[in-house]
Order: structure tokens, then C-alpha cells, then sequence
């Protein structure tokens, strides 16, 4: 992505530019690179480590980044939620998470559980049966959408 100021210059009629940061497009906005995509560019997350249990939670101000979570066992059919407080999130947005790496059991779930204004809580899930455990930490990627109810 390039200098947003860049881009604010170029808008046509189809949005208009609130502040230097912020711009309005009221066809949308999309994106034809392949491997571009929309996103967000560097600097605008951060990386957190969670310490003591996988339930602790952990406080990471930044609208996207990676969270790495103790290595405590989760035991099959097992979960672990704890909460990322996070100034970033209004209750009505939308947290995406995934697994960038780690886990051994090959059967890990992360979702997002509950949104709220200033946190969101994940859930780290064990849907294997039976062993191995999940013995090591997980580095969790989110994402957060802006979004409104109306």
C-alpha cells in the first residue's frame, strides 16, 4: 500500500477525505493486485506474549498483530479463553483470527468468542480425541474490521 496522503489526493467523486487518516468511499473499495490485497502496513500492529497459563490475558493496543500464547497443555476436547484487552475494538467490530504457526496436535481451533468495546476474547480449542496435547505455544494472527450496525 502506499502513502495514504498519496491516495487521499487521488480520490475522485465517489468518496471524499474526512482528516489526513480517515477517507470515505461510497462505491466501495477494492483492490485488483494479486498479491496485494487491502490491508494494513507496517507499524500499524504490534505482537504480544501471553504469560503464566493459556487463560492470562494479555493487553495489545494495535488494530492487527500476532499474539503468542503459553505452551501450558491443553488436554483433548479441552479450551482455554482468555481476553485481549485491546483500545482498538468497539463492540460492533468484527475480530478475525487464524493460526500463523505452532501447535502440535493438528486439531487446534482459535475463534473469537465476544467483542466488546476495548477487548474480545479468544478461545484456544483441542478438538483431538485423544493424544498428542497441545504442548506448545501458538502464535495467533487477528485482524480487526471496522464495522457498524447501521
Amino acid at each position: 500500500m502506499g502513502n495514504f496522503s498519496n491516495i487521499i489526493s487521488n480520490i475522485n467523486n465517489s468518496g471524499t477525505a474526512r482528516d489526513p487518516d480517515t477517507a470515505i468511499f461510497g462505491g466501495g473499495l477494492h483492490s485488483s493486485n494479486a498479491t496485494g490485497g487491502i490491508g494494513y502496513d507496517t507499524g500499524a500492529g504490534g505482537s504480544v506474549t501471553q504469560l503464566t497459563s493459556r487463560t492470562t490475558g494479555v493487553t495489545l493496543n494495535a488494530i492487527c498483530g500476532t499474539i503468542t500464547t503459553d505452551d501450558e497443555v491443553l488436554l483433548a476436547e479441552e479450551n482455554a479463553d482468555f481476553t485481549v484487552t485491546n483500545s482498538a475494538v468497539a463492540i460492533g467490530d468484527v475480530v478475525a483470527v487464524c493460526i500463523q504457526s505452532g501447535g502440535d496436535s493438528g486439531s487446534t481451533v482459535v475463534e473469537v468468542v465476544t467483542v466488546a468495546a476495548g477487548s474480545f476474547v479468544i478461545s484456544v480449542a483441542n478438538h483431538g480425541a485423544a493424544a498428542p496435547y497441545e504442548t506448545a505455544a501458538i502464535l495467533i494472527n487477528f485482524a480487526i474490521l471496522k464495522s457498524v450496525s447501521a
